[in-house]
């Protein structure tokens, strides 16, 4: 969808009243969230005591529970989930230790990422790095190849999530120390996730460790990591430089709306209305699909089902071509390196 810029400021102001958090609402997603994330671990653990493979079921639906109480993580961070900011705090803080998120931290990294979706000129903090086919052509061997590596799909979501939530969020990537309060969200929720694997193996045992905690963790991250990708990283993502980067035309055409079945629709949090949600940040989540279904304008953003997004998230689409405005694969460059 190519939206002039009158069209899309009306967007932006039809918008706005789905921004308000209702409280009930949001007290109800806690109430089925996490006592059944915390019932699934105790199953888990449990069933580990008859035999490994028993747990396997739990933890894949005990990762999905993990990935949706990142998503009111999420919301409280956007200050979008309840309207206090001391209660999207708490809120906030309580999730990071399950996710291994930090809250503080994440948050001003991700509203970096929403200030500078699709700009070439802005990448690198809170989003997947692109190069594009001029970067990848003037870039040495080494650089190429370290690129080629970090994009290549085994490495996204085998190595990322061990990469990224069990050692990258442990310490302060991409956050400066002159911001000692993100510093100390850091420090604060590795010792909350000391304390908890702590209470876990004093009351199931290292097993329990090894063989629940970890795997949910894995299960958590991988789906994290390909939801993030999927709804950046297609074909006709929107990318511009300074100054014809536009923040709505970024969120209306370079983040998608992800078409998923209906329980995996409310296991990620409605996450799948991205465009939604990049257009106006502080909609609840649980008002993403309301506002996708009475804005007409918002049903024409770029649309992926589940088989779609399968397909891009091991595309060979990883450089951004800035003379055909679409992404591209090595392939498509590989001649180029020969000349």
């Amino acid at each position: 969808m190519q939206a002039s810029s009158n069209d899309l400021r009306q967007l932006g102001a039809q918008l706005k009243p789905y921004t308000k958090p209702i409280t009930w609402r949001s007290i109800l997603q806690i109430l089925n969230t996490f006592p059944p994330f915390f019932l699934l671990f105790y199953l888990s653990s449990r069933a580990l005591e008859t035999h490994w493979a028993l747990t396997i079921p739990l933890n894949l639906l005990g990762g999905l529970f993990l990935v949706r109480i990142f998503i009111l993580q999420h919301d409280a961070g956007h200050g979008s989930f309840f309207l206090k900011r001391a209660a999207n705090t708490v809120l906030g803080f309580f999730s990071s230790i399950l996710t291994m998120v930090p809250y503080a931290a994440w948050q001003y990294t991700h509203a970096v990422h929403h200030s500078t979706s699709g700009n070439l000129d802005k990448r690198g903090t809170g989003d997947v790095y692109t190069m594009t086919v001029q970067e990848y052509l003037h870039a040495t061997p080494w650089q190429r190849w370290r690129y080629r590596l970090f994009r290549h799909p085994l490495t996204l979501y085998l190595l990322g999530p061990f990469a990224l939530f069990m050692i990258g969020y442990r310490i302060p990537m991409g956050v400066s120390r002159r911001r000692p309060a993100l510093l100390r969200s850091i420090l604060y929720t590795n010792l909350g996730i000391a304390a908890y694997i702590a209470a876990i193996v004093a009351l199931f045992g290292w097993k329990t460790l090894w063989f629940v905690y970890l795997p949910i963790q894995f299960v958590a991250g991988a789906v994290g990591i390909f939801l993030f990708y999927v709804q950046h990283q297609f074909e006709d993502s929107y990318w511009e430089r300074d100054p014809r980067w536009e923040f709505l035309k970024a969120g209306l055409e370079g983040a998608s709306y992800l078409r998923l079945p209906r329980v995996l629709q409310w296991l990620s949090g409605n996450i799948g209305f991205h465009h939604v949600h990049h257009l106006a940040p502080r909609i609840p989540n649980y008002l993403l699909e309301k506002a996708y279904r009475e804005i007409p304008a918002l049903q024409n953003a770029p649309t992926l089902t589940l088989k779609d997004a399968l397909q891009v998230a091991v595309a060979d689409l990883h450089l951004y071509d800035e003379e055909r405005k679409h992404l591209v694969g090595f392939r498509d460059v590989a001649p180029l390196l020969q000349r």
